[in-house]
């Protein structure tokens, strides 16, 4: 198969010099493979994503010299895809239906690890219901849906920034959520059924997904779909060392542009050559 790539920004704020690098990043290497690349505008959340965000992602895209052979393809016009697979983890006894809330979580699991930032605690197995849970539901709707991960098992894969790579589930990773209870899939399920229905061969972002990627592997095979490469970044990190997020204001590629940087300067700033 030839190369696919994709790049996937989300709408819930402006684009900053990290996720530039990154999507730049990802492009030069399907450019370099003599690939394709899918332009995926991962807008499911719909209170926090927003339809100005999405015309400033595309824009600063086009302004970076990024450029994309399919796409735009929004998320939000994809829940007949999600739904889809969500019926087959379903039968495959995959995942189960969850009244467990997020402070029950909390009480009852170990505390979430320190070196993942935004990390949530492990989803303890004692709260999982019986094995044939929801086998018989309608829809996902109503409820949160769980991925029911195997105890004790390592996880591994090969990153081509980061090397061998291995996570446990039930160590590194517990349940994980793959319907949302207000009705909206979560990034795990949704993730891996575009890049599967998109044929991506290679995943390329931020190394705050690594732990994620042994999730959605997990997936993958569930499904019985093949999954794709790896390539994991070093994240850009502000001068106290946190990671850059959206609340970065200052380092946001509009903000940037505004100031007079060229698409050179704002890669340079973010660590990223010509």
């Amino acid at each position: 198969m030839s190369y696919r790539g994709r790049i996937a920004p989300t709408p819930t704020g402006d684009m900053h010099a990290g996720h530039a690098r990154t999507f730049v990043a990802a492009w030069r290497r399907a450019r370099d493979a003599g690939g394709a690349v899918v332009l995926r505008i991962e807008d499911l959340d719909p209170l926090r994503c927003r339809p100005e965000w999405t015309a400033h992602a595309i824009e600063d895209l086009a302004w970076l010299g990024v450029t994309w052979d399919e796409g735009p393809v929004y998320q939000s016009a994809r829940r007949a895809v999600y739904a889809d697979v969500w019926r087959r983890l379903r039968d495959a006894g995959a995942v189960y239906p969850s009244t467990v809330s997020r402070k029950e979580v909390r009480d009852a699991a170990h505390a979430p690890h320190e070196d993942e930032e935004d990390a949530e605690p492990l989803f303890p197995p004692a709260l999982r219901p019986p094995a044939d849970a929801g086998r018989d539901a309608a829809s996902p709707a109503g409820v949160v849906w769980r991925f029911r991960v195997p105890d004790g098992e390592t996880i591994r894969f090969d990153d081509a920034v980061r090397g061998p790579q291995a996570f446990t589930a039930g160590v590194d990773f517990g349940d994980f959520v793959v319907w949302r209870k207000d009705d909206v899939p979560a990034y795990e399920l949704a993730v891996v059924a575009d890049d599967v229905a998109m044929g991506i061969t290679e995943v390329v972002r931020g190394e705050d997904l690594l732990r994620s990627t042994a999730r959605q592997l997990l997936v993958y095979r569930a499904l019985g779909a093949a999954p794709p490469a790896w390539c994991h970044l070093p994240l850009v990190r502000d001068a106290a060392g946190k990671r850059l997020a959206k609340r970065h204001q200052a380092l946001s590629v509009r903000e940037l542009r505004a100031r007079g940087h060229t698409p050179a300067e704002v890669l340079a700033l973010a660590g990223a050559g010509p």
